[in-house]
């Protein structure tokens, strides 16, 4: 894939994911089966499925972990020319446990000191980034360390100055960051860069300290965004712009399986409809089907629909 093909560029850490074969607390199962793990990698993966063109930025160990994760989203069709293999580093990895009736699953992760943390300026290919449409980004590469932070912080800032779009979805993990005080702070100066902000409800309710979705949107309209994405769960998302607003439904779903990776699903079909030039409405209508059919499968990306998948 030439550098001059992309539509989206992301950067961050993918992980060897290991889920429980059985429900119960986590010490207690003998059996897990191995996937893959990582927000943006769950994005891209899901862009790619649905035809569009997708570049990954990242740092993996020369371990077996990171053949795996490597073979995995290279297989997906995602561009990885620009990740890194680290001999001194490891890939990271994680446990997660099988929930029932719906909740969250428990998960444990083994990240500290990885090769992705070791992400910084080095890995900015001016080149590569200029190319592309669009850069996707979350609140947990920044947190990965100093250094990975600064990467993300300059890959917004570059963009901004190409006049590229950028999405940033806060995915907050507080247990990456050295107090919520510092993380809000962090991730609202982040967000204040993109264009589209994407929390989930109780994430804005978090970084903003303001209760309604219209609130919430407001606080990141006032600093810079575009438009703001509300994910409400099951009551679907809000969205407002400068000019429009409103709630799209979300889609039912008889029995949850699995709640982690939805929002990524939800973040790569609003992103592919934006990109393809479809209106707010559509695009969240897409994103909550996306989100729907991620709840319903036990990988964080096994959910995610080929575009002859989509039902409109």
């Amino acid at each position: 894939m030439s550098a001059a093909a992309i539509d989206v560029v992301t950067l961050g850490e993918s992980m060897a994911l290991f889920v429980a074969g059985e429900a119960g607390a986590l010490r207690d199962v003998e059996h897990f089966t191995r996937r893959l793990a990582g927000a943006e990698t769950n994005v891209a993966i899901g862009l790619a499925r649905l035809g569009l063109k997708v570049a990954w930025v990242s740092r993996l160990g020369t371990d077996s972990f990171g053949d795996f994760v490597l073979d995995s989203v290279a297989r997906e069709g995602v561009d990885c020319a620009q990740v890194t293999r680290d001999a001194t580093r490891p890939t990271g990895f994680m446990l997660k446990s099988r929930a029932a009736a719906g909740a969250d699953p428990a998960v444990e992760y083994f990240r500290r000191g990885s090769a992705a943390s070791a992400l910084s300026l080095r890995d900015f290919d001016a080149a590569r980034f200029a190319a592309a449409r669009h850069l996707h980004v979350t609140g947990i590469s920044p947190a990965l360390s100093g250094s990975a932070a600064e990467l993300v912080e300059h890959s917004m800032r570059f963009m901004r100055e190409a006049g590229r779009g950028i999405s940033f979805d806060p995915n907050l993990r507080p247990g990456l960051w050295p107090g919520r005080a510092a993380m809000a702070g962090h991730i609202n100066r982040l967000a204040a860069l993109a264009d589209w902000v994407m929390p989930g409800l109780a994430e804005g309710r978090l970084l903003t300290g303001r209760d309604d979705p219209a609130d919430i949107a407001a606080f990141y309209l006032e600093r810079g965004a575009q438009a703001v994405i509300v994910k409400l769960g099951a009551d679907g998302a809000y969205y407002r712009t400068a000019g429009e607003q409103g709630t799209v439904p979300g889609v039912p779903v008889a029995r949850i399986v699995d709640t982690v990776g939805a929002g990524d699903g939800f973040a790569a079909g609003v992103l592919s409809a934006r990109l393809e030039g479809l209106g707010w409405p559509a695009a969240l209508a897409r994103g909550n089907w996306i989100g729907a059919r991620a709840l319903q499968s036990i990988g964080d990306m096994d959910g995610l629909p080929r575009r002859s998948e989509l039902p409109h």
